[in-house]
């Protein structure tokens, strides 16, 4: 008389492993076009919000009648600093004004200067990378920050955020 057997067969066992090896194969190229997704978006977020605070404080130098190079008054016990009406292209102007933090976002570049351009891009993206980046570019003052009359310019490439 045989004994009740407990367990699983090889057979089983093997059906089993293919079967996750099967959906695993299936779900892991989704999950790697999720990521370059969300990075995609990120860099999105990070234009919108440079723009956001781009306008904000031009508008708030404007309303107050400051000079073109006086810092913004914003919440908070530091003020950004401003170059033609717009803010400075590095972490006390553009990158404070934005919310952007070092956690979340790749800096590179920046300066005070009418010419200055600082980089954004979202973690996990090679810093060497010419794609999946946002690039803000000081408003031009023919290289004064004194001379208002013209917008900072913002670019983006999200061709290729993986």
């Amino acid at each position: 008389m045989k004994g009740n057997n407990k367990g699983f067969t090889l057979i089983e066992l093997i059906v089993v492993i293919t079967i996750l090896g099967i959906l695993a194969a299936v779900a892991l190229p989704r999950f790697v076009s999720l990521q370059g997704d969300a990075r995609a978006a990120s860099a999105r977020a990070a234009l919108g919000a440079m723009q956001a605070a781009a306008a904000l404080t031009h508008g708030a130098n404007l309303a107050r009648s400051q000079a073109a190079n006086a810092a913004a008054d914003v919440e908070g016990p530091t003020d950004v600093t401003m170059c033609n009406r717009y803010p400075t292209a590095d972490a006390a102007g553009i990158i404070f004004a934005a919310g952007i933090t070092a956690t979340d976002y790749q800096i590179a570049g920046g300066g005070t200067t009418d010419t200055s351009a600082v980089t954004v891009r979202p973690n996990g993206v090679a810093a060497a990378s010419t794609t999946c980046v946002v690039t803000y570019t000081a408003a031009a003052g023919g290289g004064s920050c004194t001379a208002p009359g013209n917008s900072p310019t913002f670019a983006i490439d999200v061709s290729n955020c993986n």
